[in-house]
């Protein structure tokens, strides 16, 4: 009958002679990290801007209602303060929404930013890594014929 043959030592001759350089998955995880953590930091501003003018703009419309709820002595002064009330809040409306708008733009500019800066970053790194493989392989082949 005929003997399987063992490849177990060829297998670990021929995986020993292209090492495996986990720093660069290292260092790509670390960078991925370091985005990930500026991007929160982006949004978690944006929200918290955010959060500012909603609780503004909350204020203010409560005032302009209170001040319109108040009792007059003319009908036609609630007829005014009505008109008074709804000029006022389609100002503040604009003014706030501008105010998302300017938000909602930083957010989209940090971002761009920060993706180019790591697009950056990660080609370079690719770079250095498939320069060092690259390397290590012409080695192991050299050093392999060599045999």
């Amino acid at each position: 009958m005929a003997k399987t043959q063992d490849f177990t030592a060829v297998f670990k001759d021929m995986m020993g002679a292209f090492p495996v350089d986990t720093k660069a998955f290292e260092d790509a995880f670390k960078t991925q990290a370091t985005l990930n953590e500026k991007l929160s930091g982006v949004a978690l501003q944006a929200a918290e801007k955010s959060s500012e003018i909603s609780s503004k703009w909350t204020k203010e419309t409560l005032d302009k209602l209170a001040d319109m709820s108040k009792a007059r002595k003319e009908p036609a002064d609630y007829a005014k303060a009505m008109t008074d009330f709804a000029s006022a809040s389609a100002e503040s409306a604009a003014e706030h929404m501008a105010a998302f708008a300017e938000i909602a733009k930083k957010v989209q500019m940090d971002t761009v930013e920060l993706l180019m800066a790591a697009g950056k970053d990660v080609t370079e790194e690719a770079t250095a890594a498939m320069k060092k493989a690259t390397d290590e392989v012409t080695s192991a082949a050299k050093k392999a014929s060599a045999k």
